[in-house]
């Protein structure tokens, strides 16, 4: 029987190296976490150092290998499992050992735990303590889960000597390989939206479908931002004999990293549909799974698996955790920017992390410097902005694209190349050149801006683990880029992860401001602002269908202002601040109204 999650929250993947090593930093002590698996460059270095740091042997695994992506995952996730296990051994028996341990420990947990009740009860018996404190803890402890996230999207495809090789070995495909062939009995976070391809890709490993006892090896979680997207990933999937575990629901704008913004839905009532609907979701996924596993021949559950609701993005008081799990029945609530200030959770470099903890609201932005072309949430002042600055300077745009992972414009080059190397950049910019004399010179710069402004994310985001750990960093200088959500603004200081805890749980507060804006609140005004740049960004002429999607995203809104008023009648939570929050929410609702959607000139 697997045993029920120690604690209601988890730690989300964050960049390519922030989360790389987290498993290792805090699964002992039943925190899951998400480790991203797009960087095998990095990931083969990692295994490098683990390996060593462990005295555990390591021979290379070189691009020469055959298959060489999925192997480095597989050897990685192993050793990570591996480590995991001993340092989970070793807390066990630590908290035999010691009373201290055992207090410091149940800390940390979630006072409506009934685990920290029971060691409570054996720390007050005391007489017996030392007989029924192992069997308390074989029976109940779990170390946290040690998750993979693979963003769909990034699934290009790869060439051997001008030979395209096939679907399998495209970059996507291979990480869920790497996956599939480990050890782990853990989850894969699919984010980005639908990938057919590499959603059907998944049939080809026994891990993914239920055994006899109607367990799954390997999970499959759905990163969505709304019930229309779950229902319809989770129907494909189910289609292909494959269960969907979890639906982990991410505010569209109020998250680190990538931004794929609602059409207007904001997370309340988003929650809300998935809380009303949930069964939906379970019995037709059920039904249609079992139908095509008979079909295959397989083993086929009579009831439904069990399916969790997550959710994540811009929750930073103990009070907005507690409400999202009472309110909406959720399983769990992602702290990601957070943890960024936690060194023994998460792998971030000493000047970054500086850099983190002064930002203040107008150093987080949504950005355009993502090659993905999807907007990304990011921080002013950053070593690879300044160095992207010079090299703009020095007429010298562009990165020297050496991890080739986002390499996806084929508009140059039909083996695909990045719109933040200086290959692309030099094509777009001597093409602007030419058109020069057609534009002004103020269309002329933003559109310099538009092209320049593209970062490096594979050097950059995994830049920060180097540094760290006193790896090597060859090839051009690129910096480290960092991805936190806007509510980083709110948290100032190192915090060690017991402390942490302590504020998720409402035990202390590590907050320093009383200036931070509800979750809802600041979700709400992002959409506001995000609603009004688009409007006033319009270029060329205006169509039906834009007019159509602008009043629906209004439309959206504004129907989430008027849940959001409703659901604050019985004001069960958010007591001190119910007054304040309903005067932001008019406050935004006018500002909306301000903004006047074009009308479409008849000729």
């Amino acid at each position: 029987m697997t045993k029920p999650p120690l604690h209601t929250f988890h730690i989300p993947v964050m960049g390519l190296a922030y989360t790389i090593d987290s498993p290792i930093r805090v699964a002992q002590y039943g925190i899951s976490s998400v480790v991203s698996i797009a960087d095998d460059d990095l990931i083969e270095k990692m295994r490098n150092f683990y390996s060593t740091k462990f005295n555990l042997p390591y021979e290379e695994i070189s691009q020469k290998f055959h298959d060489y992506r999925a192997q480095r995952i597989t050897s990685y996730l192993n050793l990570v499992d591996k480590i995991v296990k001993e340092k989970f051994d070793s807390f066990k028996a630590e908290l035999m050992e010691s009373k201290t341990a055992v207090e410091n420990y149940i800390a940390m947990l979630p006072n409506t735990s009934d685990i920290k009740k029971g060691f409570q009860n054996l720390l007050d018996d005391g007489i017996s303590f030392k007989e029924n404190i192992q069997n308390y803890i074989e029976s109940h402890l779990s170390p946290g889960l040690i998750d993979v996230n693979i963003m769909t999207k990034l699934d290009k495809d790869n060439f051997e000597k001008n030979e395209q090789l096939p679907i399998e070995f495209n970059d996507a495909h291979a990480a869920l390989r790497g996956f599939a062939n480990s050890n782990l009995e853990s989850s894969v976070v699919l984010s980005a939206g639908m990938n057919p391809r590499l959603f059907s890709y998944f049939e080809n490993f026994s891990d993914f479908f239920p055994n006899l006892n109607n367990e799954l090896k390997k999970k499959i979680i759905l990163k969505v931002s709304d019930f229309r997207s779950a229902m319809i990933q989770g129907n494909f999937l189910a289609k292909k004999g494959l269960w969907v575990s979890e639906y982990r629901i991410e505010s569209g704008l109020n998250c680190g990293g990538h931004a794929f913004a609602t059409d207007g839905l904001l997370l309340g009532p988003i929650l809300e549909e998935f809380k009303q609907k949930k069964d939906q979701l379970v019995q037709s996924a059920h039904e249609l799974m079992t139908k095509v596993l008979q079909q295959k021949q397989l083993y086929a559950p009579e009831n439904p698996l069990p399916l969790k609701i997550t959710v994540q993005g811009g929750v930073g008081t103990a009070e907005e955790h507690e409400f999202l799990l009472e309110n909406y029945k959720v399983d769990s609530v992602g702290w990601g920017s957070p943890f960024l200030l936690v060194p023994e959770a998460t792998s971030v470099d000493k000047a970054t992390r500086e850099l983190l903890m002064n930002a203040k609201e107008k150093d987080l932005y949504l950005s355009h410097i993502s090659p993905l072309g999807v907007p990304f949430n990011t921080l002013r002042g950053t070593t690879n902005e300044i160095l992207r600055q010079k090299r703009i300077d020095q007429n010298k745009a562009g990165s020297s694209c050496p991890k080739k992972f986002l390499a996806l414009s084929k508009e140059y080059d039909p083996h695909g190349i990045c719109t933040a190397s200086k290959k692309f950049q030099d094509h777009k910019l001597e093409e602007l050149e030419n058109a020069k004399d057609t534009m002004s010179s103020q269309a002329f710069e933003k559109a310099k801006f538009a092209i320049t402004e593209k970062s490096c994310l594979c050097v950059g985001l995994a830049n920060a683990s180097y540094l760290e750990n006193d790896i090597k960093i060859k090839g051009q200088a690129q910096g480290v880029i960092i991805c936190p959500g806007p509510n980083m603004a709110y948290f100032d200081q190192e915090v060690s992860l017991s402390d942490m805890a302590g504020h998720i749980y409402g035990n202390k507060s590590i907050l320093r401001t009383d200036n931070r804006p509800n979750l809802f609140v600041k979700e709400l005004k992002m959409y506001v602002d995000y609603f009004r740049n688009e409007i006033d960004n319009i270029s060329g002429d205006i169509t039906n269908a834009q007019l159509k999607k602008w009043n629906t995203f209004k439309a959206n809104i504004l129907e989430g202002i008027e849940y959001y008023q409703n659901l604050l009648s019985p004001a069960l939570y958010f007591k001190n601040d119910v007054t304040k929050m309903r005067k932001d929410f008019d406050f935004y609702k006018s500002e909306l109204n301000e903004i006047k959607i074009p009308i479409l000139e008849l000729a």
